[in-house]
């Protein structure tokens, strides 16, 4: 049996509209160790944040429909496990971290009564012990002057601390596999920068497991151990962080490598990647990045490209991935 803490094992996913069915996760796998922090990386509508719904027991179903593939924590497959049993782990086991923080929190409740109300709730703990341990969140997550600002409501917050109370819920029950989804989304560079120190801070304090949802390579260099790239609901390069920043081995990551601004690059036009993500619905035949991909032949057209095995437990779902390691 395997000892990982988290494993998603060829996970399939479609949704059924009305327009047709699109295959949004197609054979996803990777897993999550204690105390470490896999960063799931790629562009909006990849698949990153539907795996992470899967996950949580929390993907809209209908349209969603889990077609194949087991999600397996501490060895037991969440897909399988009746739903009472699921809820006692969701939150207390496994937790997230919303990409909206102020969409996420209710405006109409304080930050000590949402935070405290996930004990009073699920472990029937009493009002002033939870508020107590609100407090303990909150300063745990470096809210200053935290039990002045209990009462406050979240627009009283500015945008980095309504993510940090967003923490603080997700640690409110003490959760082995914290998924954090776009953590940054819409905040300036300095608090992003807090953000990630404080999740790789609590990673360690709490060792937790830890999966980074984000589609920036920049935000997770310092803090990822592991980085699983994803496109068109597949994962295309699983590498150490170390690896895929010394030497990508497939066209998509080196794209979003080449997008990311540099400082001794100045004066110069910043890289895209040309073109748009593929339509689900109406997926291109072969290789789904060939249509994007400068080095696309005529076989990724009519092929698609298994994923291989590069060795250290890295793998590129790319024809050409051994010429482009070691070219």
């Amino acid at each position: 049996m395997s000892n990982h803490l988290l494993e998603v094992d060829n996970l399939h996913i479609e949704f059924r509209t009305r327009d047709g069915v699109a295959k949004v996760i197609n054979g996803v796998s990777y897993h999550l160790d204690p105390g470490e922090t896999l960063a799931v990386l790629g562009e909006s509508g990849s698949g990153k944040s539907v795996t992470a719904q899967a996950i949580m027991g929390i993907l809209d179903m209908p349209p969603g429909v889990i077609t194949n593939g087991e999600i397996r924590y501490e060895g037991r497959n969440l897909l399988t496990m009746p739903e009472e049993e699921r809820r006692r782990l969701r939150g207390k086991e496994i937790a997230m971290i919303f990409q909206d923080a102020l969409s996420a929190l209710n405006p109409v409740y304080s930050v000590g009564f949402q935070i405290s109300e996930t004990l009073r709730r699920n472990e029937g703990v009493a009002k002033d012990v939870a508020m107590k341990r609100a407090v303990e969140l909150m300063d745990l997550v470096k809210i200053p002057a935290a039990k002045d600002r209990l009462k406050n409501y979240p627009h009283e917050f500015s945008g980095g601390m309504r993510q940090r109370v967003m923490i603080a819920m997700s640690l409110a029950q003490n959760p082995k596999v914290l998924i954090a989804d776009e953590p940054t989304t819409a905040l300036d560079v300095t608090v992003q920068a807090q953000i990630m120190d404080l999740l790789a801070e609590l990673r360690r304090e709490l060792d937790m497991g830890l999966i980074l949802i984000t589609h920036d390579l920049g935000v997770v260099a310092d803090v990822a151990d592991r980085i699983a790239v994803m496109y068109a609901g597949r994962i295309v390069e699983h590498a150490d962080v170390h690896s895929i920043y010394a030497k990508p081995a497939h066209p998509y990551t080196q794209g979003l490598l080449d997008s990311i601004p540099r400082l001794d690059s100045k004066g110069h036009e910043l890289s895209t990647i040309k073109g748009l993500p593929p339509n689900l619905l109406r997926p291109p035949s072969g290789c789904a990045f060939h249509p994007r991909c400068p080095m696309a032949q005529q076989v990724c057209q009519e092929k698609v490209p298994p994923s291989l095995n590069l060795g250290g437990g890295r793998t590129s779902a790319c024809l050409f991935a051994e010429e482009i390691l070691h070219g």
